[in-house]
């Protein structure tokens, strides 16, 4: 089905005027539509749900229903308040001209249509601590406005995702191969690496073992916090929206708040080779924590506060050890150009997780004044 006649399916007001690829995301297909009429000007963002990646789409577009019928409703209670410093926006599905969320395509392909936020951009890393700051207010606000969403209404896209018990029932069922076992006898550093997943086998599932135990809550998390995933205002520099909405799941805010900082707090990347320049930005961290307690901290416990520095040393040892992993499956899952690439990532995220540890009295020290 061509795109032009696809998209006639929803119901935007205006001339379809353009209709062309978008952004640089790697999972759904996605296409900017620009709509207009005598007086106004309309685009939207028209996408394919990626099925190799959510292999049930219609749960990802139901979950989509819940989650911003939900944070629109409080976005727009609290607007009338009046004490927000910013207007907070997220994107709306635009329904189809039958009243749908959305198309299915003669190929079984689910197709959605939302709103852009306008005169808003992302970033692909941080740019100073004033912009890790934001991005720890638009996600802290995410946080917020499903901190009373039942996690029961939301099914999980993606099960065992960020189950840390599972990565690593995975990697030691890896271990037992024979092309893992020969990769660790030919390479003192996946030897080294191997070790450095075994000391910290305890740590790794603080955050499941605080959860069994009633500490922690389960809410809702976004899943996928990455700084290009946070739209910042062009006119005030504010944080106004998180978007790509697909990974929220039932789980631990923790999850998030970890991964952002981790993704934010390591200007180097994820591919850096000389590991000296791989070190856990504190300013940036400091920033972003200011940032998100003064969104989050209405809704938080003291226990939810007692946990964060845990999530922030687990999200990068996690992240290590899925790349390790993969590394000795045989680069099986994430997508490389040389053989060695899954190792030097996992050698990263590690040289993060000692960053941290390093740093972990100053970390505890800022978290415990928020």
């Amino acid at each position: 089905m061509e795109l032009s006649i696809l998209i006639n399916k929803f119901n935007v007001k205006g001339r379809l005027v353009s209709l062309q690829p978008f952004g640089n995301g790697n999972i759904n297909d996605t296409f900017l539509a620009i709509y207009r009429n005598t007086f106004t000007e309309t685009q939207v963002i028209l996408q394919r749900v990626n099925r190799n990646v959510f292999p049930k789409p219609e749960i990802i577009m139901a979950n989509m229903h819940e989650i911003t019928k939900h944070c629109h409703e409080k976005l727009e209670a609290d607007a009338k308040s009046g004490t927000d410093d910013r207007v907070w926006q997220m994107p709306r599905i635009i329904k189809t001209k039958d009243a749908k969320d959305y198309v299915t395509d003669e190929n079984g392909d689910v197709w959605r249509v939302i709103t852009r936020i306008m005169s808003a951009h992302a970033f692909d890393v941080a740019q100073g601590p004033e912009h890790a700051m934001e991005c720890g207010s638009a996600l802290g606000h995410f946080h917020y406005l499903i901190s009373d969403l039942d996690p029961t209404t939301v099914k999980d896209p993606l099960p065992g995702f960020h189950i840390t018990s599972d990565y690593l029932a995975k990697y030691d069922a890896t271990l037992k191969t024979k092309q893992a076992k020969a990769l660790l006898g030919a390479s003192m550093e996946a030897k080294r690496l191997a070790k450095f997943i075994t000391e910290r086998r305890k740590l790794a599932l603080c955050l499941e073992k605080a959860e069994k135990k009633g500490e922690l809550k389960k809410r809702m998390f976004h899943g996928d916090p990455k700084v290009n995933n946070i739209m910042i205002d062009d006119v005030t520099g504010k944080g106004t929206a998180m978007i790509d909405l697909d990974t929220v799941s039932p789980g631990l805010i923790h999850i998030d708040f970890g991964d952002a900082l981790r993704s934010i707090c390591n200007p180097a990347g994820e591919e850096e080779t000389n590991l000296t320049k791989v070190v856990f930005d504190e300013d940036l961290a400091t920033a972003f924590c200011k940032g998100y307690m003064k969104e989050a901290g209405t809704f938080m416990t003291d226990a939810d506060r007692e946990y964060l520095f845990d999530s922030i040393r687990l999200l990068p040892f996690e992240l290590g050890l899925r790349f390790f992993q993969d590394y000795l499956a045989g680069n099986v899952y994430f997508k490389t150009t040389q053989p060695e690439q899954n190792l030097n990532r996992a050698r990263v995220q590690f040289r993060l997780c000692e960053s941290i540890e390093a740093r972990e009295r100053s970390i505890r020290g800022v978290l415990k004044k928020l």
